[in-house]
């Protein structure tokens, strides 16, 4: 039997250098959820390497920035891009 190397449609599989988008976005978006002073159903997590993008639509301008900070707290997280809109 010959064993060849790991490869998606012929190209090698991407390696990230920092912790793999999805990880870091669950982990956003779950330490979100299990915050008690924000509602974030209607909020949606996006990661660009290592940067934060929070989209969607919060209560208020303050859920907004306590989102902001909740995300930026995560571990692994440089930065947070708010673009979130309020009602």
């Amino acid at each position: 039997m010959v064993f060849k190397e790991g490869t998606y449609k012929g190209e090698p599989p991407e390696h990230f250098e920092a912790p793999h988008p999805a990880w870091l976005e669950q982990a956003v978006a779950d330490a979100l959820s299990i915050a008690g002073d924000v509602d974030s159903s209607d909020v949606t997590v996006t990661c660009k390497g290592t940067r934060i993008i929070l989209s969607g639509s919060i209560g208020s301008q303050q859920e907004a920035e306590r989102a902001t900070a909740i995300a930026a707290s995560v571990a692994s997280v440089d930065s947070v891009d708010n673009r979130l809109s309020w009602l």
